[in-house]
């Protein structure tokens, strides 16, 4: 595979969360804007590439034995470096994510990354894997966001396009499962059609 191939698998093909549905805790609970679905998807991102790099790159000093312990030690770093940069520099955007950069540390996507793929490829195919997986996972969070934001507030990027109110419901942890599963539903419906088409050609 190559390098564009494996960018662009974990945008589209591995989606993290519309085709793989992993770390789907952070999907349900940060999603309640796109500002904050953005925010923790680019955090997570930046998490993949720096663990994924790391790992890859002592992979031949880490002993297969303790890889796990070592591997939540280099992504708890990544998370504590990310975590701090934003509490610096986007105080309020990091108020608002709360706990959930912390739970980085935990999230599967980086743990199934590490395992997966960093521990057993170069140190540039693992970064490009990070970024690939990072950006999709960013985006299906991005876009989540914005149907509920929209939905439940009436409002895109923050900004209110109706006046009136919105379906509460969107703005809290059931509305992250509706959404998910509409979106999933239409995804699968697509590839299902593209299939029987490619079959009749």
């Amino acid at each position: 595979m190559n390098r564009w191939k494996m960018f662009t698998n974990g945008i589209i093909k591995e989606n993290p969360v519309f085709v793989l549905m992993l770390g789907l805790c952070p999907v349900l609970g940060t999603t309640t804007s796109a500002l904050n679905g953005l925010g923790m998807g680019l955090a997570t991102a930046l998490v993949l590439v720096l663990a994924n790099t790391m790992i890859s790159a002592f992979k031949n000093f880490i002993p297969a034995a303790v890889r796990l312990p070592l591997f939540v030690v280099i992504i708890a770093s990544s998370v504590t470096i990310i975590d701090l940069m934003m509490l610096a520099y986007m105080p309020t955007l990091h108020s608002q994510l709360g706990i959930f950069i912390p739970l980085i540390v935990v999230n599967c996507v980086v743990f199934a990354r590490a395992e997966a793929f960093a521990f057993r490829n170069s140190v540039v195919d693992s970064t490009v894997d990070g970024l690939g997986m990072g950006l999709g996972f960013a985006l299906a969070l991005t876009v989540i966001g914005i149907i509920r934001e929209f939905l439940g507030d009436l409002s895109f990027w923050g900004h209110k396009l109706i006046d009136g109110e919105g379906m509460l419901v969107f703005v809290l942890a059931p509305g992250g499962f509706f959404v998910l599963g509409i979106l999933l539903v239409i995804i699968n419906t697509v590839k299902s059609r593209k299939k029987e088409t490619v079959k009749l050609v």
